[in-house]
């Protein structure tokens, strides 16, 4: 196998493993503030099992450490919109409004990396709108602020796989994933703090349910730590385009097991599965036109 299937295989790994937070965030009994914040601290924790923090942080030069914790930031904001979305509607509503990554990374990726638009990129990303667009009369009205969020939070996972791009030739994913997700926690656990002394007060941070512990473990430990590393060791070898658009196949995985699990099919009408239907099919055609492009140039 190549360098590139190999980065295709772990990175088709990552995105089941992706499509399975969305109904882990379903079923934990907390806000989507504290569920992520919890989040991003088992994994941090879990990370300081596997690399050596102190070596890292003083080898590291400051200016890198300081752009991986913005973008760590984008990841908390990200993860925050992404489980507010699905509090607000429901876990398959919430993962299909995702599927607007790859618009947002077509426009984004050449004007951040200086780069030429590329017409197939662009094309295949507008017609996601179409598929969003079934997709919105497809659902109860009650569910569009969770889509409305939810494609705020593809805007932020365009973003950071973006910047992230610059940043994996020059550390191992791991490291950088530790300072991420530890960037994260820290701006979340300044929000919940902010958030204690306002009027709101403070959220509800203990897990309800023992239920609610083994979800988050998992959450955390499999579908966070490994699956992260993975999708960023995959996008040494693949554009940024590639990595987001095939991030769209998580509703696949997600719808199913919401049906399994869930019962979420009650909850939507077939219109939702046509327009989930257009952005699959923009998913799986993607590496075709790719490949035809490439000959014909």
């Amino acid at each position: 196998m190549t360098a590139a299937q190999k980065a295709y295989l772990q990175l088709h790994f990552a995105v089941l493993l992706f499509g399975l937070t969305a109904i882990l965030g379903k079923m934990i009994q907390l806000s989507a503030l504290v569920l992520v914040w919890w989040r991003v601290l088992i994994t941090s924790l879990s990370l300081m099992l596997l690399i050596n923090v102190v070596k890292l942080l003083k080898t590291l030069p400051r200016r890198q450490l300081l752009i991986l914790m913005g973008i760590g930031t984008i990841v908390g904001l990200h993860w925050l919109a992404f489980y507010g979305a699905i509090k607000l509607s429901n876990s398959s509503v919430g993962v299909l409004a995702m599927g607007s990554t790859s618009l947002f990374s077509a426009i984004l990726e050449p004007l951040i990396l200086k780069k030429k638009f590329n017409a197939l990129e662009l094309g295949l990303g507008l017609l996601i709108i179409p598929g969003m667009a079934l997709v919105v009369n497809g659902i109860d009205f009650s569910m569009v602020d969770g889509l409305v969020v939810g494609v705020i939070a593809a805007l932020l996972a365009a973003l950071f796989a973006i910047l992230n791009k610059s940043q994996v030739a020059n550390l191992d994913a791991m490291s950088i994933t530790f300072v991420e997700l530890s960037s994260a926690c820290l701006f979340l656990g300044l929000v919940i703090v902010g958030s204690g002394l306002s009027k709101a007060g403070f959220p509800v941070m203990i897990p309800p349910h023992w239920s609610d512990w083994l979800y988050l473990l998992i959450l955390a430990l499999l579908c966070t730590t490994f699956a992260y590393v993975l999708s960023l060791n995959a996008l040494k070898h693949l554009s940024a385009f590639t990595s987001n658009l095939t991030m769209n196949l998580e509703p696949v995985y997600a719808i199913v097991l919401a049906w399994l699990l869930l019962n979420e099919d009650k909850e939507v009408s077939s219109t939702f599965y046509w327009g989930a239907a257009v952005i699959m099919a923009v998913v799986f055609s993607y590496p075709l036109l790719s490949k035809v492009e490439k000959l014909k140039g």
